[in-house]
């Protein structure tokens, strides 16, 4: 459903409009439901006596007697109150005040509920807080000054009487009297009263509450403050809001204190209540469960002692109800200026919101308790009693439920810290028990409030801290304190006080809103700019930048860092400040400067390595900041500590080694073990410290015992020497090998080691067990050494080869040696492990060994004399002895030498060798010796494997030793392949047998590929047999082809190709054939019927064509080659296709790879030059017919050519192709090939078709162009938001642009020539619409007329929107111009956004109109003042004369009393006889002479009809007494202007109200008749003005329109010029048509209705010069005149006639204004040439405000034929629509 249309229909349609009905009480019961907090009546009340700037307010509750229980006989007060406070109900609550009388203003704001006090300053807003009195009063009694007010009902509706006080009751105070609507409602709990009244009290401007319960006066207030200190405002505190709707100008200081004196009876609590005081008590008292469920569970002697003490106090109390005690507490108000800024859009809403202004300077009030004035409030009570009646209980925001928001009253919502704030300038909700944060405009203005509240809150915090800071220097001062510092006793005595402010400005959850603490506290800790807040440490209050957080743990050591004190450390607020970072944990900073300062003793020392190593094996210290510490720590040592006196940490590198012994010296970067050895080692290396190290230790003991005794020097001692070797030695195995060989180069060249021949270096030592010669020098006293130790040391273990050799070896004095080699190689074989490395080598290069000499298999036996090396011998074993090389001699039987045996292993680490080299068998198997080539080839061929002769690389060999297939010679591994295929190319292949160990020599499968290639290359094949061969060879070489081979092949000639001798020839013609070689990259594979006889095309078998492939052939031409070809022989490849549509399937498929091909410059290049492309040319068949003429029974002829690009035009102007086709060559009709055409340079049509715009003389009126321009602006916006959706890339210009430089004239005709270039030819067209360019944008020249060709408009426009528009967009735009915004809905297009631009365009026109008539009215108001100045000397002269004779007025009706005796002939009383004439005259159209335009209105004019009383009209009014005072024109020229603002439009849903009207005594009395008239709606004109017919019109509708569409066009610009004058809305003029009658005109209820066959008759044929159409507009001017009177008066009278006449005084100077205005707008003006033929260009049409439609917006036609609407109801019709 569409809701928008039906609303609309409702509002034109519906029934009578009613006014909405309130039920009052029913509206008072729903906002006092709203108001759910206690005393809400109390508080409107008070807040009303502050708002009235009283300064002392009274409650009072008047009270029944009970009808059950007597009056107790006694005079004891006590007792008689206790009596009225158990037993009687409440009767009356009067409510007093000393403050300013209520003004006339606040009576009359009294009685309408919700406007609210518009007072900014006030915190009144919504108007409905007084209502509150109807909760429990049903009549209220107001009495304020001299004035007293009575409420009352009458049914459901509420009304007042007010009157004046008599005198003797009359007083200062205003007093509020509100009766019980119930009689047994009892006395309310006291306390809880009390406690209100002085919460209320805290911030309200008052200075004294009393409190009476009929004459006793219960309790009693009095506030009172000192005078206020201005807070300075530092400047690190950001005084503006996040928003910036706020800042805080100014703050100040109070101290106020508030005295409270009340009877005992408020904290008395009745043991036997009547049934009322207990219900009230449950109504009032508030249930705390959890004291409650603690009730069920606490022991029973609790509950009983608790009891009796309650008993005790509750008896103490009863003692005496009367009795006074006194209470007082002490607060801290801080309270600030804030300055608003805020928009005024902004201001506006807010006003809207709160019906009064946001303030410009509001005020912000915080309460607080300080700790002074928190104990001070505590000890002022003066009794039990008052202890017991916490009266103050709510007001002290540091008690339960905490700090509220104060509105003037506190509200439910707290604050969520320790204070209360005061804002009155926080909207409330309703009913002003909490904050609006919903409302959007309300929500900003309060979250402000609340954010400005959280800066006051940060500057109080800062004031108070400042205070406290003052107070402990005051404290330090005062003490016998030797220093100027703040001592401890000051610090501890202030935690209390400190405390205290920290829980205040502690922020927690608020409620009922979360949000309103967050906001605070958001302000409070972001308003200062900088990341700090003060804070209470061990040093007084200094900055958190300044204070940290310490542990017990560096306290041992630090003292000197302001630190959080211990008690404060779980203080809420300081857990807040760590959190947030803003204080924190000691820093090594801070440690570093302490110790900077002063120097550690012996405990400070061990407690700061323990912190240290700690933190830094925690990760809580980096390496850096170890560092910096011990760069300034220095330790005093006690001259009995461990070492020294003075300890640097800062020269310390290593701690104590556990292995290395106490007693033993250390190096001075070692920190002593004293220090260290309760610390875990993790720890100690966290520190950035290493152990001590064997090493330097070892080099410190070394190179220092020259320096220390004889006893601890390891070269002069040998117990020393022993202790140190002792610690090596158990080290040893935990050393790593760069420390061991650090130690063996340290001891090397070292006397450390003790012998039986005294001190040696470890080399010269041996162990104990070496006896080979008695005089070796062998350790002593060494035994716990370890001999890994000691062997890692070089004490050797062996006699070294030179001593054996020297002794052993060599011949005694016999000739014989002692021992033979095979004993030598076992006693060195014994000794393995304890040969030295040198003496290893030197055993290998010491020739010791024969070898066998004997003939195989006996030569074991036999030795030569030549002794070998060991590397020199191979392994006694046959089958090296049967390759003759030299086996080393090892007596025994055969296999009596075995590898694995302990000589064996022995002699082959000594370099025995188990198998000859490669090359040592390749040069056995390349020797002339047959058979020792056969055996070496054997054995490496069987060794292979077991030899490991697979990691030496034989194809690199130069040595022959290979035998090939088919020759005796023999071949390096190189020289010879495996594969027989390879024999195609000439190379040698392995012999067969060897095969399959081809791998084992080094043997190739193939060539290398690249020398194939150079050969295949250097020898291609001549013919087919050969090439398959080869070709067929390379197929089985494919992954072996690199990409230079592929390259290098690619373009080399090597394919035999058999071509024709002639290609050119046709297929029909035989010819000779020839072979040529062409490159793989220039052939195709397999055979086409399309390319065989342009391209090569070649076939060799399957594997053949895979390496062709390989090397660049394809199976087809590329789109590269077919283009290159196309260009170069365009005529041959055209002719090969045979068929057009191929050439240009050929084409269509290159556009798909243009930007491939645009890529090679040079084709692309000679792709736009070359004459290639394919256009196409229409002949007629028919040489006798004008080219530009069809004839559909004559079919053209279409011919194809080839030609360059730019000889080919794109077709996009079928109507320029239809004039030029004969002389134009077109390219195919397919988007993707003229795109095609285009890039290569082919031009559109259009660009080549010149087009002149010829333009006649420009119109005298240029309405339909402003029109047509404000139309097509419109439409377009539209048209190309559908356009878009498809075609986005087709848009040119936006409406914008359009807009901008879119120009439209009417002309009288428009003709459009054009022109083909190059050619002579050109053709002349006459059109409706055409559009031509000139300087200042383009102009769209439309020929006056009928209405213009939407086609040809849509065509203009399309033009300059688009960049190739065709048929399909002119067509798609022509509905949108056509149709109206309704139909373009209905068809789905979204026109709603139109629809309301359009009725807001008419609302601002009206709003323009209605400022005009306001101007007017204030003219005529000075008037009216001036004109009784001026009078004012002439009222006693004043007689009663009448109206003076006067000459008839021109244009008056005859009729009048004024006239004619009646009697003359009815032709002489024509009301417009001389009514046109006369003013013609007067304004210069008309003479005496030609009086045409009178005679056919005389002639058209049927017979009077006799005149008839005219039913609605009213009577005479009664005539008034002629004093002499002529009437001022100002009331004649007021009642002229109601007249006009009482038009309306015909059946407007606004109602019609008879203008008032003010006497005018020049008036006379005579009656006309006006008949009714029977029309129906028919359309809408162009203009928008309604047309009516009459329902017995002798035409049907569409006739008539279609008949009088121009006249209807004309007359109604006439009567919007007349509208014009008289500043009416044109939308009150309607135009109408009957076919008999005499009525010209008529009014009906302020619609104005005009008649078009007068028009028709007596205008419509002078309408075409500026004289006639300034008659006609003067004519009707006076009509309207005529018209407008009757809104003031409905008879045709002496009054009518006066209007009449003033109307057209008061509009004459207008109405020649606007005469001569059309006479100039006549006149011929010079039309600009279009661009082709003039520079100049007319400006653009200014567009005339917008007419005042809504509902229908029709455009084009500007005729838009409605449904018909008769007086009693009519069938819609649909009209014709024109232009």
């Amino acid at each position: 459903m569409d809701y928008a249309r039906l609303r609309a229909a409702a509002l034109q349609d519906g029934e009578d409009e009613e006014a909405v009905t309130v039920d009052t009480r029913a509206l008072i019961d729903k906002v006092l439901a709203r108001y759910s907090g206690e005393w809400t009546t109390l508080r409107e009340l008070i807040q009303n006596a502050a708002d009235a700037q009283a300064t002392t307010v009274k409650v009072k509750f008047e009270t029944l007697p009970s009808t059950q229980v007597p009056l107790p006989a006694t005079t004891n007060q006590s007792e008689i109150l206790r009596h009225v406070i158990v037993n009687h109900t409440l009767r009356r609550l009067v409510v007093q005040n000393d403050g300013q009388a209520f003004t006339k203003t606040d009576w009359a704001r009294l009685k309408r509920i919700a406007e609210g006090n518009p007072d900014e300053t006030k915190i009144g807003a919504f108007g409905v807080g007084f209502y509150s009195v109807f909760a429990d009063c049903e009549e209220p009694l107001i009495s304020s000054g001299n004035e007293a007010m009575a409420f009352y009902w009458k049914g459901n509706a509420l009304f007042t009487r007010k009157l004046q006080v008599p005198e003797k009751d009359r007083n200062s105070e205003t007093a509020f009297i509100l009766d019980y609507r119930n009689t047994t409602t009892p006395v309310p709990n006291l306390l809880s009263v009390s406690q209100f009244l002085a919460t209320s009290l805290t911030f309200v401007a008052l200075q004294n509450i009393e409190f009476w319960i009929d004459d006793w006066r219960v309790l009693s207030l009095q506030k009172k403050s000192s005078p206020s200190l201005d807070i300075p405002i530092p400047r690190d505190i950001e005084t503006r809001t996040r928003e910036g709707l706020m800042r805080l100008s100014s703050a100040e200081r109070t101290s106020t204190q508030i005295d409270g004196s009340f009877m005992s009876v408020i904290g008395w609590k009745p043991q036997a209540a009547a049934s009322a005081a207990r219900t009230n008590e449950l109504l009032n008292t508030e249930i705390n469960f959890r004291n409650f469920f603690s009730k069920l569970t606490a022991a029973s002697t609790q509950r009983s002692k608790a009891a009796k003490e309650e008993k005790v106090v509750q008896d103490a109390i009863a003692e005496d109800l009367t009795a006074v005690s006194t209470s007082s507490i002490f607060l801290r108000v801080t309270s600030a200026k804030i300055a608003t800024n805020v928009s005024a859009s902004f201001g506006a809403e807010l006003e809207r919101a709160t019906k009064k202004p946001p303030p410009k300077v509001t005020q912000l009030a915080i309460l607080t308790s300080s700790y002074d004035e928190t104990v001070a409030s505590e000890t002022s009570s003066s009794s039990q009693a008052a202890k017991v009646a916490d009266i103050f209980a709510s007001v002290l925001p540091s008690k339960k439920p905490g700090g509220r928001i104060f509105i003037g009253f506190p509200t439910t919502q707290t604050t969520g810290a320790g204070m209360h704030i005061s804002a009155p300038s926080v909207i409330p909700t309703v009913e002003r028990e909490a904050i609006d944060l919903n409302a959007r405009w309300v929500r900003t203005w309060n979250q402000e409030m609340l954010r400005v509240a959280g800066i006051m809150s940060r500057l109080a915090f800062v004031n108070e801290m400042a205070d406290l800071e003052r107070k402990v220097l005051r404290l330090s001062a005062g003490t016998d304190n030797k220093t100027s510092g703040i001592t401890t006793e000051a610090i501890a005595k202030c935690i209390p006080e400190a405390l205290h402010i920290l829980k205040t400005y502690t922020f927690g959850d608020s409620t009922p809103n979360a949000l309103v603490s967050q906001l605070i506290e958001e302000a409070f800790w972001t308003s200062w700019k900088r990341p700090t807040i003060e804070v209470y440490s061990s040093r007084g209050v200094l900055s958190t930048a300044k204070v940290r957080t310490s542990s017990e743990e560096i306290s041992k050591f630090v003292g000197g860092v302001p630190v959080i004190l211990n008690e404060m450390k779980d203080a809420p607020f300081i857990k807040k400040l760590i959190d947030f970072e803003l204080i924190k944990d000691i820093t090594s900073e801070d440690i570093r400067t302490e110790l900077a300062n002063k120097a550690l003793d012996k405990d400070q020392l061990h407690h700061f390595l323990s912190w240290a190593s700690k933190g830094a094996s925690n990760g809580d210290l980096d390496r850096a900041s170890i560092q910096r510490l011990f760069d300034v720590a220095v330790a005093t040592v006690s001259d009995n500590g461990d070492s020294g006196e003075i300890i640097a940490l800062a020269s310390i590198e290593c701690y104590h080694n556990k292995f290395i012994p106490p007693t033993l010296p250390v190096p001075p970067n070692t920190l002593p073990h004293a220090f260290t050895v309760n610390l875990p080692e993790v720890r100690l290396k966290a520190l950035g410290w290493e152990p001590l190290a064997i090493v330097p230790w070892l080099r410190f003991v070394l190179e220092t015992g020259y320096k220390r005794e004889a006893q601890r020097d390891m070269t002069k001692s040998e117990a020393f020497a022993l202790q140190v070797l002792t610690v090596l030695s158990k080290n040893w195995d935990n050393l790593s090998p760069a420390s061991k060989s650090s130690v063996e180069a340290a001891l090397k060249n070292v006397t450390v080691m003790p012998t039986k021949m005294g001190m040696r270096k470890p080399a010269e030592s041996f162990f104990p067990f070496v006896r080979l010669f008695d005089d070796l020098p062998t350790l002593e006293g060494c035994a716990h050494l370890r001999d890994k130790f000691l062997t890692a040391l070089k004490v050797r273990k062996t006699v070294d080869l030179e001593t054996i050799f020297t002794r052993l070896l060599s011949p005694s004095g016999d000739g014989h040696a002692r021992w033979s080699h095979m004993e030598l190689i076992k006693y060195l074989t014994s000794v393995r492990d304890d040969i030295p490395a040198d003496d290893m080598k030197k055993l290998r290069d010491t020739p010791f060994c024969p070898a066998e000499a004997g003939p195989p298999g006996k030569g074991a036996a036999t030795a030569e004399k030549k002794l070998y090396r060991m590397s020199e011998l191979f392994e006694p074993k046959d089958s090296l002895r049967a390759l003759g090389l030299p086996v080393l001699q090892w007596p025994g039987p055969p296999g009596s030498f075995r590898t694995d045996s302990r000589e064996g292993k022995f002699l082959f680490s000594l370099g025995l060798r188990p198998y000859p080299s490669v090359p040592e068998l390749v040069d056995m198997m390349g020797s002339p010796d047959v058979a020792l080539r056969a055996k070496a080839m054997t054995y490496f061929v069987q060794n292979h494997l077991a030899n490991h002769y697979q990691s030496f690389d034989l194809s690199t060999t130069d040595k022959a030793f290979l035998p090939v297939e088919g020759n005796d010679k023999l071949v390096t591994p190189s020289a010879c392949y495996t594969n027989a295929g390879a024999a195609v190319l000439g190379y040698t292949i392995l012999r067969k047998d060897l095969h399959p160990h081809a791998n084992k020599f080094g043997v190739e499968p193939d060539p290398q590929i690249s020398q194939c290639v150079q050969k295949l290359i250097a020898q291609p094949p001549r013919d087919q047999s050969r090439a398959t061969t080869l070709f067929n060879y390379f197929s089985t070489r494919l992954a072996d082809l690199t990409p230079p081979n592929v390259v290098a092949l690619r373009a080399s000639a090597i394919v035999p190709v058999v071509r024709k001798s002639d290609r050119s020839s046709g297929p029909s013609e035989k010819a000779g054939t020839t072979t040529v070689l062409v490159a793989p990259q220039n052939v195709y594979l397999g055979s086409s019927i399309t390319y065989g006889d342009i391209f090569d095309f070649v076939d060799f078998g399957t594997n053949a064509n895979t390496f062709l492939y390989k090397c660049g052939a394809r199976s087809e031409p590329t789109k590269h080659e077919i283009a290159q070809l196309a260009c170069t022989e365009p005529a041959r490849l055209l002719s090969v296709m045979q068929s057009p549509d191929k050439y240009l399937s050929l084409l269509k498929s290159l556009s798909d790879d243009l930007q491939t091909l645009k890529k090679d410059k040079d084709l692309f290049r000679k792709m736009r030059s070359a004459a290639w492309l394919l256009g196409s040319k229409e002949l007629s068949s028919s040489k006798s017919k004008d080219a530009s003429t069809d004839d559909e029974d004559d079919a053209p002829v279409k011919i194809y050519q080839l030609a360059a690009p730019s000889d080919i035009v794109i077709l996009d102007d079928y109507i320029s192709y239809r004039l030029f086709k004969q002389s134009l060559l077109c390219a195919p009709e397919d988007d993707a090939l003229e795109a095609f055409y285009m890039v290569l340079g082919s031009e559109t049509l259009g660009s080549r078709v010149k087009e002149e715009v010829l333009v006649g003389s420009a119109t005298p009126r240029q309405d339909g162009a402003v029109w047509l321009r404000k139309h097509v602006l419109e439409r377009s916006k539209l048209f190309l938001h559908e356009y878009s959706r498809d075609k986005r890339d087709s848009i040119k210009h936006d409406t914008r642009w359009l807009e901008k430089n879119l120009q439209v004239m009417s002309v009288s005709s428009v003709s459009l020539r054009r022109s083909l270039q190059g050619h002579t030819k050109s053709h002349l067209e006459k059109r409706s619409a055409a559009s031509a360019r000139g300087n200042n944008g383009w102009t769209l020249y439309v020929a006056a007329g009928d209405r213009p060709d939407m086609y040809q408009v849509g065509q203009a426009i399309c033009q300059l929107l688009l960049n190739r528009p065709g048929q399909h967009a002119y067509f798609f735009f022509e509905p949108f111009l056509k149709l109206d915004l309704l139909q373009l809905r209905d068809r789905g297009y979204n026109v709603d956004r139109i629809l309301r631009a359009k009725a807001a365009e008419a609302r601002i026109a009206e709003e323009e109109r209605r400022k005009a008539l306001e101007a007017e009215q204030t003219k005529i108001r000075e008037q009216e003042k001036q004109w009784e100045q001026q009078s004012h000397a002439a009222q006693a002269a004043r007689q009663d004369v009448k109206t003076p004779k006067r000459d008839k007025m021109p244009g008056s009706f005859d009729d009048s009393p004024e006239s004619e005796p009646a009697h003359k002939p009815q032709t002489a009383q024509r009301p417009k006889t001389g009514f046109l004439s006369d003013w013609s005259r007067r304004l210069g159209f008309s003479d005496e002479t030609n009086n045409s335009s009178q005679e056919s209105l005389n002639k058209f004019l049927p017979p009077p009809e006799p005149v008839r009383p005219q039913s609605s009209g009213s009577g005479d009014k009664g005539k008034s007494k002629d004093e002499g005072r002529v009437t001022s024109p100002a009331v004649v020229q007021q009642n002229l202007l109601n007249a006009i603002n009482s038009t309306r439009a015909y059946d407007s849903s606004k109602l019609f109200a008879p203008p008032t009207e003010r006497e005018v005594k020049e008036k006379a009395t005579y009656c006309d008749q006006t008949h009714a008239h029977d029309i129906t709606f028919a359309a809408e004109a162009p203009g928008g003005m309604r047309v009516f017919l009459a329902k017995d019109l002798s035409v049907d509708t569409t006739t008539f329109l279609s008949t009088n569409s121009a006249a209807v066009k004309q007359f109604e610009s006439i009567l919007k010029d007349v509208a014009e004058v008289f500043r009416a809305p044109v939308k009150s003029l309607h135009i109408f048509y009957d076919e008999k009658g005499s009525t010209i005109a008529f009014n009906s209820n302020g619609s104005i209705f005009c008649n078009l066959r007068f028009f028709n008759q007596i205008h419509a044929g002078q309408m075409g010069s500026g004289k006639g159409k300034a008659e006609a507009t003067t004519w009707w001017w006076v009509v309207l005149a005529h018209e407008l009177a009757h809104n003031l008066v409905g008879l045709h009278n002496s009054e009518h006639s006066y209007y009449t006449e003033s109307f057209i005084q008061q509009y004459f100077t207008a109405m020649v204004a606007k005469t001569s205005a059309i006479t100039r707008a006549s006149e011929p003006a010079a039309l600009p040439a279009p661009a082709s033929l003039s520079a100049a260009h007319p400006p653009l049409v200014p567009t005339p405000a917008p007419e005042a439609s809504v509902v229908r917006n029709e455009a084009p036609p500007p005729y838009s034929q409605g449904p018909s609407h008769g007086s009693s109801g009519g069938s819609a019709q649909n009209g014709a629509s024109f232009w």
